[in-house]
This record gives C-alpha cells, structure tokens and sequence, in this order.
C-alpha cells in the first residue's frame, strides 16, 4: 500500500522542496512582448526530424505563414512568427551551444502583423480522430512543458493499447515558473476544449487535471467550468518537486505506476501540459500555426520581471533589455533552475519548448570544489524513481557508463537535479548522467 495515499496525500514518494521563488510573478496578468526587429527561427524545435525550410532569402512572409515543413511523421512545421523579410537560411547560434539550421527573418515593424491562418473554420470536436491529429501536427505543436515532443506523436496511441484517463499537468514544480499558473487562469475556456480535443484523439472517457495545492485561486477558478457529467474533473495535489514529472503525477493522481522503459499508454494513461492544452484549444478552431507562447521572464535585477507572450524566435538579449536588465554580470537560463539550461549566447531565440527566461545572478554561484562522496544517502532520499545516484556517480567517474545502464538502470533517469541539488559535497551528478547517457548512444550506434 502506498502510506501517503493511506495518509490522505496526493504525491509520490521521495522527492525535495525547494524555495518557490513565485511571487513576483505568478500575480500579474500576461503582457505582450513587442516584436523584436530581427527574429532568429531554428528548424528543430521538437524531439525528432528538423522541418524542412520552404522559403528562400529575400522572401517576404506574413505572420503564421508556413515557412517549414514537417519533414516525416516525426516532424512538426515551423510558421513565421513574425510579418517580414527572409535574410538568411543558415546555421546560426542557438540556446544549447553551437550553431543549427535556422531561418533569420526582419521583422517589418510598420506591419499591422496581422496572423495568416488557413480560413477554414471546423468544429474539431467533429472530425475523425485521425483528422484531428494530423490538424495538431499541421499547426506545429509540440510538448510546452519542456520536452518538445511532437503532440501527434504522442497522441498516436500504439496498436494494443487504450487509454483510459487523460492526465493534465498543471503542477508547474519547477521554482520560480508561473507560465503555467497564468495560463490556467487566463485562459480556461481554450484549456477545457484542448483537452476535449486530445481526449478525443486518444478515445479517452475522462480526464484529470491536477494542480499542486499552493494554486488555490487556480482550483477554485476551473472549478466552475467543469462538466457536470464528471467527464474532467480537478484534483489538488502535493506541492512538491518533481511532481509533474509524468510517472510522479499518475502516482500522485491515480496511485499507478509507470514501470521501468514502459510508455503511459502502455497503462492507459495519456498525459499533456495545461499551456499545450491550451494551445491546442486556441490554434485548433483557427487553422493557425503556433507562432508565440506566454514565457516566465524572471530573477534577479530585473524592472519588468513576469509573464509575456512572446513570438517564438525572439533573441535574448532583446527580451532583457526590454524587461530591463540592470545588472551586468549573470547567468541565463531557458527553463528552470532544476532542468533548464544555461543559455551560451544573448543571441539565440526562445523556441516552442522555452517556458521561462530566469536571470541568476548570486544565487546561481555555486562553490566550485567538488568534495568526495560522504556516503550520506541525501541522493537517495530525493530521487523521485528510487535510483541510486550516489554508486551512479561513482561509476561514472570511473567511466563504467555501461554498469551504469545495465545494473542501475540510468535511462529511467529524467534529469530532475534532485540529486545535484541535496548533495553537500557539490558533486554535478545529474551532469555526469547526462554524459553518460550520451556516450552510451554513441556506443550503441557504433555497435549497430
């Protein structure tokens, strides 16, 4: 028996609590971010085959405008997010180091930036659910919590399974993020049909939304939107970190769990981002690609810190300068302070995956010995799937990464940081496992 359901607690075992950081934010309405004049688009934005650039330089587009095309079925298009001139279809610098694919357009600031979108209005909830998502895939929509995995795919259940629950994440854990609170109460209506829509794509009869309990004005606020046949219904959940991991909520919700390697379809489960949901119920209706997302811009030295929406391709150092960034040395980071990463460049864009641009300045130093292991078990404790980061680490510094894989299951490993940040002798270990993993695959591949 799961004690914490026994005890009446909606949460997974394991786990940290780290200070929200979510007050200077999750208050405030959603802004506008203006248009930046230069927008940078890279073609893969999304787990899976980079779209396929169908524009040539010096092309003008019109905003929403297919400028990519999906290149397979695990591929999404890319649409303008911004009226403009092509000035370039090259590699240019994007967030994770490097350069990539990308098409650079200038933005025509004395464009009305009226959005182009097919014309064709239909009641979604009337198609055929193959229609339906290849309507998702047609609009380009990927994972908005982060992962970026493509929502058609996702709402491809494999042959032999069946879904039986929808769950919805709108727990938003990670520190300082509110996109997600926003959302939820901005933009309730679009939220509920999304969900309808993916519940129809994968044949779902009902679905779950759960939210961490120290959203209190989002619970009451959906509330009154739910059907009275309980078709979707709201669960308040534990404030905790990670709990809106995938296997941590359908523990949390429904006390199932998502075996080592298993898919949640594999247990009935389909599981999807409020801010996709909404997404989905907003472009859907429309025949409009996505082209812009509501991101968390916050931390330290910042006048305009908050939510804004903002055209996708945006470089970064426009989007601080507009929320007023008076400090001059600090670190940058798309995502959260547990899972995102640390941007190399002012000059690379916010692509569809980016839900907040957090500005660190002392809280982001960290000390720079690392100290031996001291066998203190913290690593343990926090692990939200019961892995052993401690030996982990360890055989990772002996660069034994195939044990690794083979005796203590590293590929179930997602990443969260629990680890890294419990640790009291400083050790990077979610880094070493992702170096691991790495070099794991390029193993693999070699080997055939």
């Amino acid at each position: 028996m799961n004690l914490l359901k026994f005890f009446g607690k909606k949460t997974f075992s394991h786990g940290i609590h780290p200070e929200e950081y979510k007050t200077e934010t999750n208050t405030k309405a959603t802004r506008r971010l203006p248009f930046a004049p230069e927008i940078i688009v890279p073609l893969a934005q999304s787990i899976g085959k980079p779209a396929k650039a169908i524009v040539y330089k010096g092309q003008h587009v019109t905003r929403g405008e297919m400028i990519a095309a999906a290149d397979g079925f695990m591929s999404v298009p890319i649409h303008a997010p911004v009226t403009g001139t092509v000035i370039t279809i090259d590699k240019l610098p994007v967030a994770k180091g490097g350069k990539a694919p990308a098409i650079a357009i200038k933005t025509s600031l004395d464009s009305g930036q009226i959005i182009v979108n097919s014309g064709i209005q239909q009641d979604y909830l009337q198609m055929s659910r193959q229609d339906l998502i290849k309507a998702v895939q047609n609009i380009g929509m990927v994972g908005l919590g982060g992962a970026s995995f493509p929502t058609h795919v996702k709402m491809s259940i494999p042959e032999g399974c069946s879904i039986h629950t929808v769950l919805v994440n709108g727990c938003e854990c990670e520190p300082f993020l509110t996109t997600d609170h926003r959302v939820m109460l901005e933009k309730i209506e679009v939220l509920l049909l999304g969900l309808r829509i993916a519940m129809k794509c994968v044949d779902a009869p009902k679905a779950i939304i759960g939210i961490e309990n120290n959203k209190r004005d989002v619970l009451e606020a959906i509330k009154a939107y739910l059907p009275a046949d309980q078709s979707i219904t709201i669960e308040a959940i534990d404030t905790k970190y990670p709990q809106g991991a995938e296997k941590m909520l359908a523990t949390a919700l429904l006390d199932i769990e998502i075996p080592s390697r298993a898919l949640p379809s594999e247990m009935g489960l389909a599981i999807f981002n409020v801010a996709t949901l909404a997404q989905i119920g907003e472009l859907l209706p429309k025949g409009q690609g996505l082209i812009e997302r509501i991101i968390t811009i916050t931390g330290d030295d910042l006048e305009k810190a908050g939510n804004y929406l903002a055209p996708i391709g945006t470089p970064l150092q426009y989007i601080l300068d507009y929320a007023g960034f008076t400090g001059e040395e600090a670190e940058v980071i798309l995502g959260g302070p547990m899972m995102g990463i640390a941007a190399h460049s002012l000059d690379v864009p916010i692509v569809k995956g980016t839900g907040a641009i957090l500005v660190l300045d002392s809280r982001a130093t960290k000390r720079d010995d690392i100290l031996p292991c001291i066998k203190c078990t913290q690593c343990l404790q926090a692990c939200p799937i019961h892995l052993n980061p401690s030996e982990m680490g360890q055989l990772a510094a002996k660069r034994q990464y195939d044990v690794m894989e083979t005796d203590y299951h590293l590929n179930d490993c997602f990443e969260c940081g629990a680890c890294s940040y419990v640790c009291p002798s400083n050790i990077p270990l979610v880094q070493y496992f992702r170096i691991a993993k790495t070099l794991n695959r390029e193993r693999h591949l070699q080997n055939g």
